[in-house]
């Protein structure tokens, strides 16, 4: 062996020695007695040493080939001990707890994780996504269909709420049936996740609604008169004009409004310990809020509950008036653009919609008394958090600024949006939502 060979050969282990640990993530799926637990887990390899955390608790451990074994302590000094196995991008096996009920027991329970692939190197993405089925859940349990990273864009298509795709063909079954979800790998519990819509528009030229006027907007004698409504009514889409007509009767054939294509349904996965919610239904995490705001050009904001957020939309109209009052509104497909953005913390009390001239907090509830206390809470929570503006300085901007409008009388809960013009708060900007965290050293996202 030449002196050349030799020297190569004492250099390999020191070329080993230095090389930087491994870093991993995955999501680790925790099943508490029937409960999915969903946690994100780093993981740190130097050698066989583990380090890392999970969902921020510090944890150690050793990895021997495929085994795993680590210990997770969290802040009151309460350990967890995972023991498993990994094959590929899947890892299985279980971890004892403590017993929630008994401080001196463990409990031992079955866990799965999936790796979270790294951050593509470069801008961000553009990607076209074809969807292959669809949910009537907006729920943490179903598998992401793609996995995106802030400042990314997707182009995809959206069903009607009776389940057609463009052509008319029934593709899923009715209900708001969602595109979706949609994994944002850098997007941790308690994040804002902003979704801007770039593009909204229709692809196809009809749409379906009803001659229907919803319960909570009749008086007991409109009522007795409204016996015979809620029968269908086809709508005509002509979008070279940007209007609307129906061909319900003759009465009404000059009748036309304008196109203002909209998505009635988004939201993000319920939190934990929140079942999976119906696509008819909303609540914090967004859903079938039906807000004719929701709006190509506007981004909304919604608090995340789970990792990744699992991003769902849907249940696209070509036109809506405030509070839904039809039932349906002008019920259509859609080819949907947008933007996903994570911001660090601050997650909103209730949905938020940004357009460029106004702030709007959407109130959802069982009530409107109820709704309308939850927009007012949201819109202050706002004001605090972005223009630092104290309880006091927050009702005098609310008692001289603020706009209320029915946004959705149609589900089983109602919402009320809180307007605000953003120009009348041009005096008090101190500070806007933060740029979105560059997760693992990345850039941040944006355009």
């Amino acid at each position: 062996m030449n002196r050349l060979a030799s020297l190569a050969l004492c250099l390999v282990p020191l070329l080993s020695l230095a090389q930087p640990p491994t870093q991993e993530r995955w999501v680790v799926v925790t099943d508490l007695w029937g409960n999915r637990l969903q946690q994100v887990l780093t993981l740190e390899l130097a050698g066989k040493t583990l380090s890392g955390d999970l969902d921020g608790d510090r944890l150690e451990g050793e990895r021997a080939g495929a085994q795993v074994r680590f210990v997770v302590t969290d802040a009151r000094r309460a350990r967890a001990t995972f023991t498993g196995r990994v094959e590929g991008d899947a890892m299985t096996g279980t971890v004892e707890r403590p017993d929630p009920n008994d401080a001196k027991a463990r409990a031992r329970h079955a866990f799965t994780a999936r790796r979270i692939p790294p951050r593509p190197p470069g801008p961000p993405r553009v990607l076209d996504f074809t969807p292959a089925s669809y949910s009537n859940e907006f729920s943490a349990n179903r598998e992401p269909v793609l996995t995106l990273w802030s400042g990314d864009t997707v182009r995809t298509t959206t069903l009607d709420s009776g389940g057609m795709d463009e052509k008319g063909v029934t593709r899923a079954l009715y209900g708001n049936p969602q595109t979706g979800p949609f994994f944002i790998a850098d997007a941790r519990v308690g994040d804002t996740l902003a979704v801007r819509l770039v593009r909204l528009r229709l692809n196809r030229d009809w749409a379906d609604s009803l001659d229907a006027i919803v319960g909570r907007a009749l008086t007991p004698r409109l009522a007795a008169r409204a016996t015979e409504l809620g029968k269908p009514v086809r709508w005509k889409l002509d979008v070279a004009r940007g209007r609307a007509s129906p061909e319900s009767s003759e009465r009404m054939k000059g009748f036309s409004i304008p196109l203002r294509p909209m998505l009635g349904g988004l939201a993000v996965a319920p939190d934990f310990g929140m079942p999976p919610q119906s696509t008819g239904d909303t609540g914090r995490f967004g859903g079938n809020m039906d807000f004719n705001e929701v709006v190509e050009g506007n981004t909304i904001y919604l608090p995340v509950g789970q990792p990744g957020a699992l991003l769902y939309l849907g249940d696209g109209h070509a036109a809506q008036g405030d509070g839904e009052t039809s039932q349906f509104a002008l019920e259509t497909s859609l080819e949907v653009e947008f933007t996903v953005e994570v911001i660090p913390g601050k997650a909103p009390s209730m949905p938020r919609v940004e357009s460029p001239t106004h702030l709007m907090v959407l109130g959802q509830a069982g009530s409107l008394d109820d709704a309308l206390r939850a927009a007012t809470s949201g819109l202050t929570q706002w004001l605090e958090q972005e223009y630092g503006l104290g309880l006091s300085e927050s009702a005098q901007v609310l008692g001289s600024s603020a706009q209320y409008v029915v946004a959705n009388l149609a589900g089983r809960s109602v919402g009320v949006a809180v307007k605000l013009e953003k120009s009348r708060l041009e005096a008090l900007r101190g500070g806007r939502m933060q740029a979105p965290r560059a997760p693992d050293g990345a850039r941040p996202g944006g355009r």
